[in-house]
């Protein structure tokens, strides 16, 4: 690292994370640009990546932080049917001898690289850097308790043989909640598919890092953070840096989306707020038992509507709707059920301003799918939830908002085929709005909010963690010894 240069780190956001995984990587960069004096270079996948995403994120950033692709590589052999995370990390692995080369470029100019930063699905990435004798780290955009799952998958993967959906016994991760087998991240819920050593490898492979840094905050993981520190401290894990919640800010221009003048002919606390991302998909079926709830619960909602899909709940991650629909989703819709609910609901197809609805004084509850980024604007936002888990690791996070934040409440789906009936949806909407259930869990978010504004204040802890990991990058070899 060049005296006269100032420090310069390389971050690597997963293929195919659209603006959910690129959005805080980015805002990461940006916060250690503005504060800590950094430049920075991001580095993304051509393989599955969404132009029109990724350029909204990236076109507003600063000259001091710089971005490249890696080039296409082929996965033409991949099965049809092969799952997401074995098309994302086989185009990681494919793609090392192109960020050897281009680390080997950034390490040989002026600035060097003082840290290499690695996304949720690119610890093999780690390797290239230990080569090379860059400091690497973790960037976990998800939460400590989705890491500890990891990072204990190969012990799992060990001492087990049965699906994990049949463990006998919850599943007891460091400081955090009980979690029954079923709830554990998705990909390894088929021992059989070919997924699932892959994911048993990222839990080896992040041992690799240097330390993690984690999209969290002390309010929502104190206990996980408390007993990751303590591991850390005695050499199990390397150290734990808890930098959020970092979320997406308001904008000017998306302040004028027209749903949010629908808003404001409504009293406060009184909408309900739907979404389940950008990259969530409800079967047909599914959505229309939704749309009945919605309507039988007289409740006032707007709801982001996307097209549905009776393959993959996880149909949005990788493509473009536009890649596979060209009609409107609002057309999914039952038959009269906009002209039904008109005046008391919204319908908004495929995306909505979802932190300035957060943040807009109408709005009382929102109905999510409990995607790690929307967890962390309503709790930022200090809006109670409906937890509706769909892939991922959302089941783990809709547990831990229920049973140890208590701010969601959850609907109960039915046996055999998954399906939360419109009677349930109606019954959980009217308590999460009216109830007393709802109310508990209103209180609970407003003290997240609270503890939100404590983490990222002027000396909170998510500044003081980046402060204490910046510094370590500024030191001579980059890891602090």
């Amino acid at each position: 690292m060049s005296a006269t240069q100032p420090p310069h780190i390389v971050l690597l956001v997963s293929p195919g994370a659209g603006a959910g995984h690129l959005r805080p990587v980015a805002e990461l960069a940006r916060r250690l640009a503005a504060d800590h004096g950094f430049t920075a270079t991001i580095v993304t996948y051509t393989n599955h990546s969404s132009p029109t995403q990724y350029s909204s994120v990236l076109s507003s950033l600063p000259p001091s932080i710089t971005t490249t692709a890696l080039p296409e590589v082929p996965t033409d052999d991949l099965p049809n049917h092969a799952r997401i995370e074995t098309r994302l990390i086989t185009v990681v692995r494919r793609t090392l001898p192109h960020l050897r080369e281009l680390l080997r470029s950034l390490s040989d100019a002026p600035a060097g690289v003082a840290a290499f930063l690695a996304d949720v699905f690119c610890p093999s990435a780690l390797q290239v850097a230990a080569e090379l004798g860059i400091p690497r780290y973790v960037v976990f955009t998800s939460n400590l308790m989705a890491l500890a799952s990891f990072l204990y998958l190969p012990e799992q993967d060990r001492t087990t043989t049965c699906e994990y959906r049949d463990l006998p016994e919850p599943v007891l991760l460091p400081g955090c909640v009980p979690l029954r087998g079923a709830d554990l991240i998705e990909p390894i819920q088929d021992r059989g598919n070919p997924a699932y050593p892959l994911m048993v490898d990222l839990g080896r492979q992040y041992l690799l890092a240097d330390g993690f840094i984690v999209n969290t905050f002390d309010g929502m993981e104190h206990e996980a953070i408390s007993a990751f520190r303590e591991l850390s401290d005695n050499g199990v894990y390397p150290p734990v840096y808890p930098v959020g919640p970092i979320t997406r800010q308001c904008s000017e221009e998306d302040a004028q989306h027209g749903c949010l003048r629908w808003l404001d002919g409504h009293t406060a606390g009184s909408v309900l707020y739907v979404c389940f991302g950008s990259g969530g998909a409800l079967s047909v079926e599914q959505t229309s038992e939704l749309a009945a709830g919605l309507e039988a619960s007289g409740q006032r909602f707007l709801w982001v509507v996307c097209f549905p899909s009776d393959k993959d709940c996880s149909a949005g991650y990788l493509d473009s709707p536009a890649d596979n629909h060209g009609d409107d989703p609002l057309s999914y819709l039952p038959e009269g059920f906009v002209e039904m609910t008109s005046g008391r609901g919204i319908a908004v197809p495929l995306w909505a301003p979802q932190v300035e609805i957060l943040n807009h004084p109408a709005v009382g509850g929102f109905l999510s799918h409990c995607g790690w980024n929307s967890t962390l604007e309503s709790a930022a936002a200090g809006v109670p939830m409906a937890a509706w888990p769909l892939f991922a690791e959302q089941r783990m996070n809709a547990v831990m908002l229920e049973e140890r934040a208590g701010m969601a409440l959850r609907p109960k789906a039915r046996e055999g085929d998954g399906v939360v009936p419109q009677e349930e949806v109606a019954a959980a909407v009217k308590e999460l709005m009216t109830g007393e259930k709802g109310e508990t869990a209103r209180l609970k978010a407003r003290e997240m909010r609270d503890a939100v504004a404590v983490a990222l204040g002027p000396d909170g802890p998510a500044r003081r963690a980046l402060e204490a990991v910046a510094s370590k990058w500024k030191s001579t070899d980059g890891t602090g010894e």
